[in-house]
């Protein structure tokens, strides 16, 4: 374990470096960038058989990380936990129906069309895929990530009710998306449909269980700080929150990542406002912010270097090509027409939207759930349709996503249709 976290790390360090340096595009982009063009290096040198085993040494490195667990069991409740901290609460509650429709019924709405379309669309590219794993795609694929879309929308310069909804909807998003994909895993796992009520069941004690977990762990983390006033201690009680919280939320079967949302909110809110001195905010601040910062670098790298263990063909690649525009096409019913329609009623600028469907990126939550399909030749099409949306959402939207305000929100302002 040590040695794969020091190749991580170092790993991370020189390619945030050489980004710095001489790429010079945002941290996350810029290294996943690096290290897949790193590793397709590696493949050519090899080819020509100039690679000394290093390519070989990489592949046995990334077979013995096993992403999924690292992502989904580590760091996941950081990321989520970091990201909600800075969220405005009293300026989200403005927007908590948006937020909530687009979270919860956006997203299985999107799952259930990204499925059925990519049912439809496998077999016209010769292959075919059952049902169930094209609703688990579905599943996965739908939440936008919150770790990609805050990364980027810091330098965006999208309207701050606007950058509300966005990081609102991906924070809540991810666990339902979590969620359902769980449910689909059980089916798949028991080889039956369970009943509706199984069903409402399971989503009350994942989701709602989830929720509860974090309101009770928000709050204890909140009356901890105010009775104290050392900022080393108030760090390292949110730090035990997230990792005991997290360790808890798997032994009781419910949702850790709606429990990090939500004790995040409760933290970074009432816990700022009413229990930090303003040294222990700073301190809590800076940690936290180096954290995510971090731990995102690492994550995008690990993201492009696991381009070595996709499988590649034509038919794949004309799969890939289609997920990418049926997630967009189900990202633009199930968020874009809602909004559109609404935008005036919503209180969100016209153009909301354009930026709304293209900023709805996906990251590595998608490809370590993606990894934790059962073996089998279905695992790899997912796999595969998982990392070209990903790739494209990072890379495309990703670069795109600071033009795209700028035309749908600016260029709407100023033909006086900003309100």
């Amino acid at each position: 374990m040590l040695d794969i976290a020091a190749i991580c790390l170092v790993v991370t360090a020189l390619f945030s470096y050489v980004n710095f340096r001489f790429v010079r595009l945002p941290t996350t982009i810029g290294v996943m960038v690096i290290a897949m063009v790193f590793s397709l290096a590696l493949v050519a040198l090899s080819a020509a058989g100039l690679d000394y085993g290093l390519l070989a040494r990489e592949e046995d490195f990334l077979r013995t990380l096993d992403f999924s667990e690292v992502l989904m069991q580590g760091m996941l409740s950081f990321l989520l936990f970091a990201g909600a901290l800075h969220v405005d609460l009293s300026a989200l509650r403005k927007y908590r129906y948006t937020v909530a429709g687009l979270a919860l019924v956006g997203t299985t709405l999107s799952t259930l069309l990204i499925g059925l379309g990519m049912w439809w669309v496998l077999p016209w590219v010769g292959l075919p895929v059952p049902l169930l794993y094209c609703l688990l795609f579905g599943a996965l694929i739908s939440p936008t990530d919150p770790i990609a879309v805050m990364g980027i929308l810091k330098s965006a310069g999208a309207p701050k009710s606007l950058e509300l909804v966005i990081s609102g909807e991906s924070l809540f998003n991810d666990g339902v998306g979590v969620v359902l994909f769980s449910l689909l895993l059980g089916v798949l796992a028991s080889g039956g449909l369970p009943t509706a009520a199984q069903g409402a069941s399971l989503l009350a004690q994942e989701a709602g269980g989830g929720i509860v977990l974090g309101l009770v762990l928000g709050w204890v983390t909140v009356w901890l700080l105010k009775t104290i006033d050392q900022y080393q201690i108030e760090v390292m009680l949110t730090l035990a929150s997230v990792v005991g919280g997290y360790a808890l939320a798997s032994h009781l079967h419910v949702s850790g990542p709606l429990a990090m949302v939500v004790a995040g909110l409760m933290v970074g809110n009432g816990g700022r406002a009413r229990a930090m001195s303003d040294t222990t905010r700073r301190y809590v601040d800076m940690f936290w912010e180096l954290i995510d910062e971090i731990l995102n670098a690492v994550l995008f790298v690990l993201i492009g270097m696991e381009v070595l263990l996709i499988s590649f063909s034509v038919p794949l690649l004309l799969a890939g090509a289609s997920a990418v525009v049926v997630a967009l096409v189900a990202r633009w019913l199930t968020v874009g027409l809602p909004v559109h329609a609404g935008a005036r009623w919503l209180n969100l600028p016209q153009g909301s939207e354009r930026v709304l469907v293209w900023g709805g990126l996906r990251g590595g939550i998608s490809v370590a759930l993606a990894l934790s399909l059962p073996a089998g030749p279905e695992r790899n099409v997912v796999l595969t349709l998982t990392y070209c949306v990903v790739v494209f959402s990072i890379l495309v939207q990703g670069l795109s996503i600071g033009r795209v305000v700028r035309l749908a929100i600016r260029g709407d302002a100023d033909k006086g249709g900003a309100h």
